[in-house]
């Protein structure tokens, strides 16, 4: 049975992810350069990038960029601010009421840790951010990560782990040796 969580670089089910991204980063190029006060616009094109339309009480301040797309799952009353990137092949679930500070990072793919082996294939992995959370400036959220509801993440903080609900996490990640042979 295929890994779910790898996506293989030189197969027909990648060169159709290719065609995706190319067609949403002309999307999301378009919407870049909309006026601001162009709402209407905005919404339909959000809407052609996560292929339904856009909750109508959610709020997506451009510029944003996604590399896919059709992974990103808007609750109500979601606000995402500026500059913001969904990268979300592995999936980007946002729950009612979730709080976007601006040019935050949420990546759901990642590329293997050997050398040799990321010519071959990325890793996905889901991110969930629960009901009233809140992602402050400049936060990165890395595959895999939960952030539970009501849980606040501080200002250019990097999560590479869970965060239980109603918690506040700040500072950097901390760093975890490993060592390999390629």
């Amino acid at each position: 049975m295929p890994d779910q969580n790898r996506l293989y670089i030189h197969t027909p089910e990648w060169a159709r992810v290719a065609e995706r991204i190319e067609y949403v980063t002309g999307l999301t190029s378009r919407l870049n350069v909309l006026p601001f006060d162009d709402k209407a616009g905005r919404a339909a094109l959000l809407s052609d990038i996560i292929g339904r339309p856009l909750p109508a009480s959610v709020t997506v301040y451009p510029p944003f960029y996604t590399d896919h797309g059709l992974r990103i799952e808007f609750g109500e009353n979601v606000f995402v601010n500026q500059n913001c990137t969904f990268y979300d092949q592995g999936g980007i679930r946002l729950g009612d009421g979730v709080l976007i500070g601006p040019k935050t990072n949420l990546i759901s793919s990642d590329h293997p840790v050997r050398a040799s082996e990321r010519p071959e294939f990325i890793t996905r992995a889901p991110i969930t951010i629960g009901s009233g959370a809140w992602l402050g400036a400049g936060v990165t959220v890395l595959p895999g990560v939960t952030i539970g509801a009501g849980a606040v993440v501080g200002a250019g903080a990097v999560v590479t782990k869970d965060v239980p609900p109603h918690t506040l996490v700040t500072g950097p990640a901390a760093f975890e040796r490993k060592t390999w042979d390629d």
